[in-house]
């Protein structure tokens, strides 16, 4: 009888296959295996087939999910750029001097010491005492050989454990320089920290402390931070410059507005399962459009509401907000820095406003905020007041050097001089559109210095200007008397021009009428268009007026 066991490991099957002769079990066997063979591959194909079923719908399904969680990205991104405004709503913006002092501890963790190297005791001569025999009580011989190798061992033992116990504490001592550099180190730094740390604080208690004297640069520093806390996207500019001028309690912003370009368009996402694509959906150009104005509206409303509720000692009576935005011009390919809206507004008039309930756009053309109607356009605006430090000829601290030489200061000119100077600035500026300018008699009571004729059919027609060369702040006054003198000579426009700046109620006064307010700034502005070189130190002609 001939046995042959055929066994199959995938299968997990096995049998005896028996019988006389020796060749018929053989060729049973050999189809036995094949039988399980082919039974194997068939239930691996099917199990591949299984799987890539599997695969395929668990990757539809991914996929599926991967639109969804786009999709939903999406939603939220549009949801955060029109809820910019309402996002302030909740926020107290007064900064708390104590809460934004860093206290965190020094955060690196203290080094620990690598593990030393455990000595072993040292070998006993006891640990190799030979052990005797009967017979090495009768060979003397062989009991002092016996003797002589165990004391061999024990001093190559104990050579070998010094050896061992030198290396380990060499190693040790390694070990223990090391941690103490480290440790030493460590401490330096953190001395270093905790150093930094209370100077930082006594630099915030100082600003605060400045703060509350209401100092004008530690009022522009706290504005500043309190602007720099403000949260919008990553993708925001955030960029600002502030002025403050005490003498009339007035804070300029000059902030860099997002371009519409870097502003999400995406709204959802779907798995196309017959194309294995995603199909994409995006905002019509209109769509964008709107929500490109509304969320310039809303920056605009909402850095204004944080500089109010921030200032805890009524130190700002009025905000000029200037928005701004970079962008490559599509008709020349260069870069373009412009001014696209301007607002200016008094803490009452705005404070008295519900900003959880008024629609931005209209909110803003009610304060009288300029700007296109279609703010996408980008189309550039004159501000209603523009910040005068870059501007290094004006100059409203005392000893300060000269920056132009042979120049004059205007602030201290012959109160005639200067009108005639006015006068002739004006008839440069409107000669190249055919405008005429007739001069008056000089008078020092504020009336009129001159009138000009524009014959622009838009917006030309008779202008009367008034020159103020004053060293302090403009009143509303001066603003009054020129809208009368508007009314009686019948004119469409009325300027004012002076060598310094207006008050808040003169700004506020002017907004609604045909009169434009000139300050300093602006002066040096035409001087330079036209010529002249000049330059301003309001300190210099007080201190001599003395």
């Amino acid at each position: 009888m001939y046995y042959i066991e055929v066994r199959h490991e995938g299968l997990g099957k096995y049998r005896y296959i028996k019988g006389n002769d020796k060749y018929v079990v053989e060729q049973k066997a050999a189809a036995q295996r094949q039988q399980w063979d082919d039974m194997w591959d068939r239930r691996q194909a099917i199990e591949n087939v299984r799987n890539e079923r599997i695969t395929k719908q668990y990757g539809i399904q991914s996929k599926k999910e991967e639109a969804k969680q786009r999709s939903e990205a999406a939603t939220e991104a549009l949801q955060a750029l029109d809820g910019v405004l309402e996002h302030t709503i909740g926020v107290n913006d007064v900064i708390d001097w104590e809460m934004i002092k860093d206290r965190s501890p020094f955060p690196e963790q203290e080094p620990t010491q690598a593990r030393l190297e455990k000595i072993s005791n040292s070998p006993k001569a006891t640990d190799f005492s030979p052990i005797f025999g009967f017979l090495d009580f009768l060979f003397k011989s062989r009991k002092a050989n016996k003797v002589a190798k165990a004391e061999y061992a024990y001093k190559a033992a104990f050579t070998d454990w010094q050896a061992k116990k030198a290396k380990a504490e060499e190693n040790n001592n390694s070990i223990r320089a090391s941690y103490a550099a480290a440790m030493k180190e460590w401490e330096q730094r953190k001395q270093l920290f905790e150093v930094n740390q209370v100077a930082t604080h006594q630099a915030l208690d100082e600003l605060k402390a400045r703060y509350l004297t209401k100092d004008a640069e530690a009022i522009r520093e706290y504005c500043d931070m309190v602007l720099a806390r403000s949260q919008y996207p990553d993708y925001f500019p955030q960029q600002y410059d502030l002025e403050y001028r005490p003498e009339s309690n007035t804070l300029i912003i000059e902030y860099v507005m997002p371009h519409i370009g870097i502003l999400p368009t995406l709204k959802d996402v779907t798995y196309v399962q017959s194309k294995d694509t995603f199909k994409e959906s995006h905002l019509t150009d209109s769509q964008l459009n709107k929500i490109y104005d509304k969320l310039l509206y809303d920056i605009t409303l909402r850095t204004i509401h944080e500089i109010f509720e921030a200032d805890a000692i009524a130190a700002i009576d009025v905000v000029v907000f200037n928005g701004w935005v970079h962008f490559i011009s599509p008709a020349t390919g260069k870069e373009v820095n412009s001014c696209i809206l301007s607002i200016h507004t008094t803490r009452q008039e705005f404070t008295d406003i519900n900003l959880r309930h008024v629609e931005s756009k209209v909110c803003f053309k009610t304060l009288k905020g300029v700007g296109s109607s279609k703010l996408h356009s980008l189309t550039p605006i004159a501000p209603i007041l523009q910040m005068d430090k870059n501007d290094k000829r004006f100059i409203t601290s005392y000893n300060v050097e000269e920056i132009l030489e042979d120049s004059t200061n205007v602030a201290m000119m012959d109160w005639k001089d200067f009108e005639q100077l006015v006068r002739e600035v004006f008839d440069k500026e409107f000669a190249a559109g055919g405008g005429e300018v007739k001069v008056t008699q000089s008078s020092r009571d504020g009336g009129v210095d001159a009138v000009i004729f524009d014959p622009d059919p838009i917006r030309g027609g008779k202008i009367v200007v008034q020159a103020k060369r004053y060293n302090n702040t403009v009143g509303v006054s001066s603003v009054r008397d020129l809208y009368g003198t508007v009314m009686n000579e019948g004119a469409n426009k009325g300027i004012l021009i002076t060598t310094s700046d207006y008050g808040p109620d003169a700004y506020t006064f002017a907004k609604d009428k045909p009169i434009t307010l000139l300050n300093g700034g602006h002066l040096l502005h035409l001087l330079a268009k036209h010529g002249y070189t000049a330059r301003i130190r309001l300190g210099e002609a007080n201190k001599n007026a003395r």
